[in-house]
């Protein structure tokens, strides 16, 4: 007899937790995935490229904006730039890695754009910052 009134507080919880997670996720009405190539452009940086913006995206594993992999966009994720520095790969002009300094560099966008290419079967557009 205490299996028929578990089941229906099991049953309840499931779909309370289920509704729960659910709500959640709708915040931008988009969801997307390691597999859906990131781009747009986004104007949420100052004049040193710092972003001031909380809306740009970085849940994409390519940073349309910076024509690389979101994980080495030193743009977006501050954190990186010291090893870059470290290394001596830094253009303090642009504030950005030198090998990812296409103003300076566009050859080294062939790389990023290999990278891409692989993955999504098509060539990104170059950024145009």
């Amino acid at each position: 007899m205490t299996y028929r009134f578990r089941f229906p507080m099991l049953l309840g919880a499931a779909l309370f937790a289920a509704t729960l997670s659910l709500s959640g996720c709708s915040d931008s009405g988009t969801a997307s995935t390691d597999a859906t190539p990131a781009s747009g452009e986004h104007a949420d940086h100052d004049e040193h490229g710092d972003h001031d913006n909380a809306e740009h995206q970085h849940g994409e594993w390519w940073c349309g904006e910076h024509g690389v992999p979101e994980e080495e966009c030193a743009q977006c994720d501050k954190s990186l730039v010291a090893d870059f520095k470290a290394k001596g790969d830094w253009c303090e002009e642009h504030n950005r890695p030198d090998s990812q300094c296409f103003i300076h560099h566009p050859e080294n966008f062939e790389k990023y754009a290999s990278l891409y290419e692989a993955k999504f079967g098509e060539r990104p557009e170059m950024p145009t910052e």
